[in-house]
């Protein structure tokens, strides 16, 4: 048998790939599985977003290979978007870079920055795909402890007691997900000023910062952000978009640049009417924003009601399309509390284990899916 790459053997299957295996094989019975797990956006893009993107396909030259870079007017589309709600002015030319999707931001931002060997500083509890990526390109991962206490926010004092003199990168994201926690201006400036004294790469994942949140901030409109930071953006969340794979990075041009390098060995550009289409979600207005949480806010509520049912308590103070609860004691973990609602009610809740050891006492659940769902959800529970 010809032998997989080493790098493959520190790589396990995405978890949300093999639990969903297992919910077909249950969906094979008569009782059909409600899942609750994914954030994955049930409401549809504006209307004038696909209408875009059927014209678009017209276009003699929409089937043709497009600029690595994107065409001018999305990454105007990005830097008009960046100074309308975050107050943060990005040069068109060559401080922001489309993606498809903020995953392959992930993926290439660590190619062009990280060698075997080198330490990257990952929250725990986080997004599973940091460490999968790290453990891809042989470099040690450098877990640093979220807890509720501290409202997930990272101890930068306790970091600062470590030997730092290896790690190149920081992964930080806020909006947090899986918790739902907020960044204050405050603690974004102490990260920049983290960044800065340490020579370390500060990258913020911020694909979350317009659900169920009033205030969306980004870490480059901190002073001295375009030292050290990059940030990732993304549609998939904010508009509706996770299948039209279309997300960001922005910074300076010379942070920039290495991940330019990479992405042009890479991809060959961005498929011209999803480009088009992109440009006219960007254009809309707040009151578009308004109208999704308003959906969310609905379902939230429905939410909560199922956590009193199963004895989780959540936190009122979260933002983003999920909800963090705390398990009951009665269960030794968030994986006997999900496999137990799974196997009696036929309904799937993430275990917040799949995020890291500080999440083993939580559990997770996704606001996307329609209330009827969740109505369904909460009485099989109440039957159970």
């Amino acid at each position: 048998m010809i032998q997989p790459a080493n790098r493959t053997q520190g790589v396990k299957e995405y978890y949300f790939s093999v639990k969903l295996k297992e919910i077909a094989r249950l969906n094979e019975g008569e009782v059909k599985v409600l899942n609750l797990g994914i954030g994955d956006p049930d409401l549809s893009p504006s209307e004038d977003t696909w209408n875009s993107l059927k014209e678009a396909c017209v276009h003699p030259k929409s089937h043709g290979y497009q600029s690595y870079q994107g065409i001018p007017a999305l990454r105007e589309g990005f830097s008009k978007w960046y100074k309308t709600y975050f107050d943060v002015e990005i040069n068109p030319a060559n401080e922001v870079l489309p993606l498809m999707g903020s995953k392959e931001g992930i993926m290439i931002t660590s190619l062009a920055y990280l060698n075997e060997g080198d330490e990257i500083l990952i929250p725990d509890p986080s997004y599973p795909t940091y460490k999968s990526v790290t453990n891809l390109l042989g470099s040690k991962i450098v877990t640093y402890s979220l807890n509720e206490e501290q409202k997930w926010q990272p101890d930068l004092e306790a970091l600062e007691q470590r030997d730092l003199s290896k790690v190149k990168m920081m992964w930080i994201n806020y909006p947090h997900m899986p918790t739902g926690a907020r960044a204050s201006r405050e603690l974004l400036e102490r990260i920049v000023a983290f960044g800065r004294k340490h020579n370390i790469l500060i990258v913020n994942d911020n694909p979350y910062s317009f659900i169920l949140n009033d205030e969306p901030m980004s870490i480059m409109s901190i002073e001295g952000a375009k030292d050290c930071c990059l940030e990732l953006n993304s549609l998939s969340k904010s508009h509706n978009m996770p299948g039209w794979r279309v997300g960001m990075i922005c910074g300076s041009a010379e942070m920039l640049e290495p991940v330019l390098k990479v992405k042009t060995n890479m991809d060959s550009g961005m498929f011209y009417p999803v480009q088009q289409a992109a440009i006219k979600a960007l254009n809309q207005d707040k009151s578009w924003y308004e109208s999704i949480n308003k959906v969310y806010k609905s379902r939230r509520e429905l939410v909560f009601k199922l956590m009193d049912l199963i004895d989780c308590k959540p936190s009122e103070d979260q933002s983003g399309m999920f909800v963090w609860a705390a398990i009951p004691e009665k269960y030794k973990d968030c994986y006997e509390l999900s496999d137990d609602i799974l196997n009696k009610a036929k309904v799937f809740i993430t275990p917040g284990g799949i995020f890291g050891e500080q999440g083993l006492k939580y559990i997770r659940v996704s606001l996307c899916s329609s209330e009827a769902v969740l109505e369904e959800a909460i009485e099989r529970i109440k039957r159970m």
